[in-house]
């Protein structure tokens, strides 16, 4: 009898002996696990607020780019040469190339007077190449200096790619040559960049509130 008790007591004792095994080894694995997720972790890069300050003037480039504002963008893309951040001035240089070979690219067609470089323009603005309608709507307006259409055209150029008070310049000679052009501009969807802007609002509706036409340099 005393020796079946032993056996019992000695299979009790390896059971025992067994669980807490695997309940050590269970804990040991959850440590693993856990030293393993901290390696995982990634401690935050810190960036240097020099090279933070240089992409934001960069990703200005690029929306002026995008908008084929080329000439605005070759001027913001400058300062970014000139920065700390190296891959960043290498990704300036290669849009500055295109920049330029863009500015300097001829027209293909001949044109004449006022109202060729006008027809071209507007041909250059729905396709969405701003740069060379504003060079051959400043044409235009050297041939045609009171041609109110050349101006509002400048103006919608001007809107497209993020100069509010050029636009408002243009916007007001145009009205000034041929009040009607009000009008047309508060329909007009190139104006919308400008819906929030004072100056704008007041060359449309100099009636509201009493308030008078911006008075802008021509």
């Amino acid at each position: 009898m005393a020796k079946k008790q032993r056996r019992k007591k000695s299979r009790g004792a390896a059971k025992r002996s067994r669980a807490s095994e695997r309940a050590r080894r269970a804990r040991a694995g959850r440590s693993s696990a856990k030293a393993a997720l901290a390696r995982l972790v990634v401690p935050p890069k810190v960036v240097d607020p020099r090279v933070a300050q240089v992409m934001k003037v960069y990703e200005g480039a690029m929306r002026h780019f995008n908008h084929q504002n080329f000439r605005r963008a070759k001027e913001i893309l400058e300062k970014v040469l000139a920065g700390p951040s190296r891959e960043l001035a290498e990704r300036a240089r290669v849009h500055l190339a295109i920049c330029e070979q863009r500015l300097q690219r001829a027209p293909a067609v001949h044109l004449r007077g006022a109202d060729d470089h006008y027809h071209y323009a507007v041909s250059q603005i729905n396709s969405g190449n701003y740069e060379e309608a504003r060079a051959h709507l400043e044409k235009a307006r050297k041939l045609a200096p009171k041609a109110d259409h050349v101006y509002y055209a400048l103006a919608s150029v001007a809107a497209l790619t993020g100069e509010p008070e050029e636009a408002c310049k243009h916007l007001a000679q145009a009205i000034k040559l041929r009040p009607e052009n009000r009008y047309h501009a508060r329909n007009d969807s190139d104006f919308k960049p400008l819906e929030d802007d004072v100056r704008f609002q007041e060359l449309l509706y100099p009636e509201r509130g009493g308030a008078r036409l911006t008075e802008l340099r021509t």
